[in-house]
């Protein structure tokens, strides 16, 4: 006789963000549903703290702030709670109803492309983020090569420009933002070392 399987328990978006304040592990939330999110590599991991510090950088100077991966974003048109990579918020800063920790207005959305979470990525999640109306500019950077896939929303659509090359650089013209590649992937262990 086989065992029945348990339908997950449906839980509130305030369960979640209870749970989320003292778990050691970060979680996405959607639909009443919780999912665990993939760990980093090394690779990710520097990629992560380079964009950061590119946006970082390039906030200053703009009126502009830029967030890494342990702030959530809400979308509030579907209900999600997620943990970008990192994120822009140009202008006044949008936080979710009595919270300093969810940001619902971004952008620009980076996510750096894993096996695991590479298809999401480009397709649900992309969707998903696309209910936050402000939400312009899209980064997707591999981590096995130098390659970004950079989508752009026009007033016809999203448009997908793609740069690749560890001498290429991306440029945001809207936003004036360029992130060179050799910045972009600094320290990632596929690269080959400088000779000194």
């Amino acid at each position: 006789m086989f065992a029945a399987k348990m339908k997950p328990r449906w839980i509130s978006s305030e369960e979640y963000l209870a749970q989320e304040e003292t778990s050691t592990d970060r979680h996405e939330y959607l639909n009443g549903q919780i999912y665990m999110m993939a760990g980093g590599t090394h690779n990710h991991e520097r990629i992560v703290g380079n964009v950061f510090a590119a946006l970082h950088q390039y906030a200053r100077r703009k009126k502009c702030t830029a967030y890494g991966s342990n702030m959530k974003i809400l979308v509030k048109a579907n209900g999600l709670y997620t943990y970008p990579d990192a994120m822009l918020v140009c202008g006044k800063i949008g936080f979710a109803a009595e919270r300093k920790d969810i940001i619902i207005n971004p952008l620009l959305i980076v996510e750096v492309l894993s096996d695991s979470t590479q298809s999401y990525d480009r397709g649900d999640k992309f969707a998903l983020y696309r209910g936050i109306p402000i939400f312009t500019h899209y980064l997707l950077i591999h981590q096995d090569r130098p390659l970004v896939e950079y989508h752009r929303k026009t007033g016809a659509g999203w448009l997908l420009t793609e740069v690749e090359g560890k001498d290429a650089a991306l440029i945001v013209d809207p936003l004036e933002l360029q992130l060179p590649f050799d910045e972009l992937y600094e320290g990632v262990d596929w690269l080959p070392a400088e000779e000194e």
